[in-house]
């Protein structure tokens, strides 16, 4: 399982959504990638593939940064890809 994880500006808190193959993954990765690029703000639908009913919108102008990393890293004791300043 694949996480697709979204920064937002003024939120702590990071969206996520999952997919089950690296290749739907990137797709969506790419997807996201491409609609910052554009630089004008729009709307950006994303749903999950582990919770069928989860989708989010989101605004592309509120987008700070975009990852995307294998969820079965994280039950391995590897600390949690991300955007923390943590060390």
């Amino acid at each position: 399982m694949y996480v697709i994880e979204l920064a937002l500006k003024a939120s702590a808190f990071p969206l996520a959504v999952q997919r089950k193959k690296l290749k739907d993954a990137n797709a969506l990765y790419t997807t996201v990638r491409q609609s910052l690029e554009k630089g004008h703000p729009s709307l950006l639908e994303l749903n999950c593939e582990q919770l069928k009913d989860k989708r989010i919108t989101v605004v592309t102008s509120e987008v700070l940064a975009v990852q995307i990393y294998e969820k079965a890293a994280l039950g391995e004791g590897i600390k949690r890809p991300g955007f923390s300043f943590d060390e």
